[in-house]
């Protein structure tokens, strides 16, 4: 029988009287955490070390701080209240795990990590669990939780309950632990009538809890990721990327710019094909010609369309799918996928697949705000042509449906990003040399496998081809780093924004003469030499002479037309930023990157002081309550904005 409750702390009162002494709790990733149920746990327990607590989870979202008075602190503390909301809810456990003060009686694992957010955090960094994202069930059955909680949708009148944002592994821990001969964990779901409604195997009746509860409101908004500005370089990987994706195929890309751009880059190629075309050209005037585009990819409109297979839902499948890119349907009728294929499917066949096909499956989503009121209102038909799965049947082929889902993923696509890639073909993703986390392996070897295990399949390892550090310009192609993500066994493609890099199956010695085409110019020669050095190349190998066009000046002299006429814009799937905003992000970047060190910084302020001010500065100071200076640091930080806006103005 379900128990209901709608007093937070009756529900740890509930819990607490089922579990004697130390409290082991599982907890989705990032939308799908009861934050309220969780702070009220946390509140109950901080205290109390008769009774520990280990959470286990992934991706505690928080929104950010403005801390003192900084540039960086008046952009985002009116930008955090106004996304984030006033009344967003911080998890507690969160925020002490970032500062390190946690109490010894409180645990929390983590498989994977907002992005850089916990380098400096040692119990963070201590408590991460490296596992790959279909490996996350059977490690947290291994720990035996005594429940796991989450966040659910509730249909106003229905007992069924939708699990929405997270399908991905509830289940999956469930079997994994009565695979092990363990107890069945206690099941509490949160309400939460923000959360968008979204069926299929998501559905289950409230049944499936033990306890549900339904927290009088306010209820804050759902954690809305902002969209971040897409560079040049990063249109550029788009574009590349955008001509690997066979028209019938199957699609999967991860979050952020990268995967904003790829996005956009094929609502181009399918919505405006002449204008798509004009844009490669100007990139690389021989990309049409690239042998890899003619094998796998192509340049024309999506006639059959793509399926969405991918571990997240985000912003780029909601454009796909309004596009009409993202359109063809798969069905798990194994018998009627078999005819689809073969060619002798009747019509029947084909009505079955329009009425109860989906186009786009998922096992967790995170957005903008914007991207859940799509969810929210979408009509019925297309609600139901999107399928939330668990992740073992997203992920990898071996969840029990292998036949199934091999008709089903055709000619697919893994997009993915990594931080880093070596000229042997290895990828940088997860961490740092040293061994901190950055994020988390995730998906990633997952999908790079899948690749190598599926007939006319290919995974696509995306990255910018050199990063600022500390006011020095360094080369993302590496002879080699002291981790990897992905082992240069399993090579595939490579692209950034100078070109496209097909490691299958090659030697050493071409798979270091293929990324060195891809390396931004000044480092190309001393990858080579470190290659000679290590005896994967001969003394007299040279670079592609085209790759002497791989700078950042090149790049932009060739997209310059089309950024400024609005066709690669900087926010391509919208923006959570006001317009004066955008044009402060601009600003602030400049100035991060000319203050990294000692010496750039003194010539920054040297430069601030001795200019003389802007005619259209004061909608931006004001912005930063800096129209009326109060004190020195006021007055400084007034005039490094300026001397900003004004190198960031074209």
């Amino acid at each position: 029988m379900t128990d209901h409750l709608t007093d937070l702390d009756a529900a740890v009162d509930w819990l607490q009287a089922r579990v004697e002494g130390a409290v082991r709790i599982g907890a989705p990733l990032a939308l799908g955490k009861p934050h309220r149920l969780l702070n009220a746990l946390y509140a109950r327990v901080e205290k109390d070390p008769a009774r520990p607590l280990q959470i286990y989870t992934a991706l505690s979202l928080n929104p950010p701080v403005a801390r003192g008075d900084g540039l960086e602190a008046r952009f985002m503390g009116p930008f955090a209240a106004r996304h984030f909301g006033q009344d967003a809810v911080r998890l507690a456990y969160a925020d002490a795990m970032a500062a390190d003060t946690l109490p010894d009686h409180i645990q929390v694992e983590e498989f994977y990590m907002q992005s850089g957010a916990l380098l400096r955090s040692r119990q963070a960094q201590a408590s991460y669990t490296s596992l790959n994202y279909t490996h996350a069930a059977d490690a947290v059955a291994q720990r035996a939780p005594h429940a796991i909680v989450q966040k659910v949708a509730r249909r106003e009148g229905s007992s069924r309950l939708s699990l929405s944002c997270n399908n991905d592994i509830t289940q999956d821990t469930l079997d994994a632990m009565a695979a092990r001969g363990l107890p069945r964990p206690l099941l509490i779901a949160e309400v939460d009538p923000q959360l968008p409604w979204l069926g299929g195997s998501a559905a289950v009746d409230e049944t499936f809890f033990d306890l549900v509860i339904t927290p009088p409101g306010p209820y804050p908004a759902l954690f809305g990721l902002p969209r971040q500005p897409v560079s040049d370089a990063d249109h550029a990987i788009g574009l590349y990327a955008s001509t690997l994706v066979r028209d019938g195929g199957t699609l999967q890309i991860g979050i952020g710019a990268l995967a904003d751009a790829l996005s956009h880059a094929l609502v181009l190629r399918h919505t405006d094909n002449a204008l798509y075309r004009r844009v490669l050209h100007a990139l690389d005037p021989q990309l049409a010609a690239h042998p890899l585009v003619a094998e796998i990819g192509g340049l024309g409109p999506f006639e059959e369309g793509l399926y969405g297979c991918s571990e997240m839902l985000n912003e780029g499948f909601r454009k796909l799918v309004q596009c009409g890119v993202i359109k063809r349907k798969v069905h798990d009728d194994l018998v009627l996928m078999k005819r689809l294929d073969n060619g002798s499917a009747y019509t029947a066949d084909h009505a079955t697949l329009a009425a109860e096909g989906e186009y786009l499956h998922g096992a967790f989503y995170l957005g903008s705000p914007e991207f859940y009121e799509w969810l929210r209102t979408l009509p019925d038909d297309e609600c139901r042509a999107i399928g939330m799965r668990r992740i073992s049947e997203i992920n990898q082929l071996y969840g029990g449906n292998e036949e199934l889902e091999r008709l089903q993923r055709r000619h697919a696509r893994f997009f993915n990003s990594c931080m880093m890639a070596t000229a042997l073909g290895a990828a940088v993703s997860d961490a740092l040399e040293d061994g901190r986390v950055v994020s988390g392996v995730g998906g990633q070897y997952n999908f790079v496998a899948m690749a190598h295990a599926l007939p006319e399949a290919r995974s696509v390892l995306m990255f910018r081809a050199a990063r600022e550090d500390a006011g020095t310009r360094e080369s993302n192609v590496r002879w080699n780093y002291g981790h990897t993500t992905i082992p240069r066994h399993l090579r595939d493609v490579y692209l950034d924004e100078y070109g496209i890099a097909d490691l299958r199956g090659l030697t050493d010695a071409d798979c270091v003469q293929a990324m060195a085409a891809i390396t931004e110019q000044p480092f190309q020669q001393a990858l080579l030499q470190q290659a000679k050095a290590a005896r994967k190349l001969a003394t007299a190998a040279q670079v592609d002479p085209r790759a002497q066009r791989n700078t950042p000046q090149a790049l932009s002299a060739a997209l310059a037309g089309f950024r400024s006429d609005g066709t690669l814009p900087d926010y391509p799937l919208g923006s959570d930023f006001t317009e004066v905003e955008q044009v402060l992000l601009k600003a602030l970047g400049w100035l991060k990157s000319h203050t990294q060190t000692r010496g750039a910084k003194l010539r920054t302020v040297w430069a601030a002081l001795t200019q003389r001010a802007g005619d259209g500065d004061a909608v931006y100071l004001q912005r930063m309550g800096l129209e009326a200076p109060a004190n020195l640091g006021e007055r400084l930080n007034a005039r490094l904005l300026r001397l900003a806006l004004a190198r960031t103005a074209a």
